[in-house]
């Protein structure tokens, strides 16, 4: 009677449901399906699968360790995953499958599927919560419906938490190992180029490295996070979000940690513990928003009536915000980091975001689909929830006419030019790298402004107020 574990982006051995679950009424197996030509149609980064293939690499160690042998199939599209799991669960008499749930509408899409045809084959199927620490549909307006505005969600939230705080689950003990043989891992994928070996070593893989990661934030940045998490030249996130994305850390693991150094305070007590359990239940609200308002992850806006803004078809200016060369100082070295590093401190994510979906007024989706092909912690809840949230077509999303100014944002959060000169070398000897001259520019060969920052300011605010009125009812 073997159980099969799916893991999916819920790579180690520590708190997982399903793992868990399975060991329990062991023997397990578990089985990992690599499909490059999924992930390639979800626009996921290099970085991010060359991180998810070494976080998983790391874990067969430690699944070897429990007697657990790890099964690998290739399937080309997640239509091929009911037919690949029905055929492992045959070879090896599977009575039961355990996964935890995943929220975006493809992933729903395939569990259906999947449950559907484990149970024409005789196979028990089960989901546990995994991604998020309440349930989806569990945390709900007294209407009975999801909530918009992340305020009344968070306060539902922690008073949720307070009353029935998630436990975490050990790693679990070690069974017999049963008479299957693992298979040969995937190193790489047929259309991913690996990354250089600087970015890897920025992004050590694997559960420990993870564990480690939380650690050293809850010891040394956590306290200040609240400020520290503003400032770009400053190691002051908890870079917690590539492990996250792939599961080789839990959000309970991270709340626990959290409320360790808060003295088991949700939301009073230390002002850095506090900030960053908000961040986690931002995290938690873009996926109960992505299973309560589906058309959100269909490459839909949130507000209907945003699609009728006239967005500008620009490709030479897509190209130039793309590469870094808006002559924006702030927005370029962000988007330096991004393709250097195959990440962003999140206060620039906002300030990338707003620039290109406002003042180019340029599609939000170019954005989001880029910062997806490049980023190592790619999520798609996250991710589309940012930008939605930047350019204002989104839940709780910030008022069309609040902006972030580029270069306002640079002299409050950089006021040294510390992270300008680091991604923007050919500034380094200019007297104000926030905005340098026109003579300055042409002397290193930094281009001009893309855009007047004021006047595409009011080309924005014009488009906004001419959208039609929302009609009566929808969201």
């Amino acid at each position: 009677m073997t159980r099969l574990v799916w893991l999916r982006n819920d790579l180690r051995v520590a708190d997982n449901p399903a793992l868990h679950a399975a060991l329990d009424d062991g023997p397990a197996v578990a089985l990992f399906l690599h499909s490059p030509a999924q992930w390639r149609a979800h626009d996921e980064a290099p970085c991010k699968v060359d991180y998810r293939l070494r976080t998983l690499a790391a874990l067969a160690g430690d699944l070897e360790r429990l007697g657990v042998p790890l099964l690998v199939r290739e399937v080309a599209s997640w239509s091929e995953a009911p037919a690949a799991l029905a055929a492992v669960c045959q070879r090896w008499t599977v009575t039961a499958v355990e996964a935890n749930a995943e929220y975006g509408v493809d992933e729903q899409r395939r569990d259906a599927a999947v449950a559907e045809a484990l149970e024409s084959a005789g196979v028990a199927w089960r989901l546990h919560l995994d991604q998020t620490l309440l349930p989806p549909g569990s945390v709900l307006t007294r209407g009975g419906g999801y909530f918009k505005v992340f305020g009344q969600f968070r306060r539902v939230c922690l008073e949720r938490l307070r009353t029935a705080p998630p436990v975490c689950r050990p790693v679990p003990a070690a069974q017999r190992r049963p008479a299957i043989p693992s298979d040969p891992l995937p190193h790489t994928a047929e259309g991913f180029a690996p990354p250089n070996a600087i970015l890897r070593a920025d992004w050590p893989a694997g559960e420990a490295a993870a564990r480690e990661r939380l650690q050293a934030f809850a010891d040394s940045a956590l306290e200040d996070y609240d400020s520290g998490r503003d400032l770009p030249a400053e190691d002051g996130t908890s870079r917690l979000s590539a492990p996250l994305a792939v599961g080789a850390v839990s959000v309970r693991q991270c709340l626990h940690a959290a409320l360790a150094a808060n003295v088991g305070e949700l939301d009073s007590g230390g002002s850095g513990p506090r900030t960053w359990i908000d961040e986690l239940l931002w995290r938690e609200f873009y996926r109960h928003v992505l299973v309560g308002y589906p058309r959100v992850s269909m490459h839909r806006a949130f507000r209907p009536e945003t699609e009728a803004l006239p967005w500008r078809r620009a490709p030479d200016e897509l190209l130039a915000w793309q590469e870094g060369r808006t002559g924006i100082p702030l927005v370029d070295a962000a988007m330096r980091q991004l393709a250097a590093t195959g990440w962003m401190h999140n206060r620039l994510r906002m300030v990338a975001a707003m620039f290109l979906s406002k003042n180019l007024l340029i599609d939000w989706r170019e954005g989001e689909r880029h910062f997806m092909r490049h980023l190592i912690d790619g999520d798609l809840a996250s991710n589309n929830g940012g930008w939605q949230w930047s350019a204002s077509t989104g839940t709780d999303a910030v008022p069309y006419f609040r902006m972030f100014n580029p270069v306002s944002q640079a002299r409050r959060f950089d006021a040294q030019g510390r992270f300008l000169r680091t991604w923007l070398p050919e500034l380094k000897d200019c007297r104000d790298p926030h905005w340098p001259s026109a003579a300055e520019r042409r002397a290193v060969g930094y281009p001009a402004p893309l855009v007047d920052l004021k006047e595409s300011r009011e080309r924005v605010l014009a488009a906004f107020r001419d959208l039609p009125r929302r009609p009566a009812g929808q969201a």
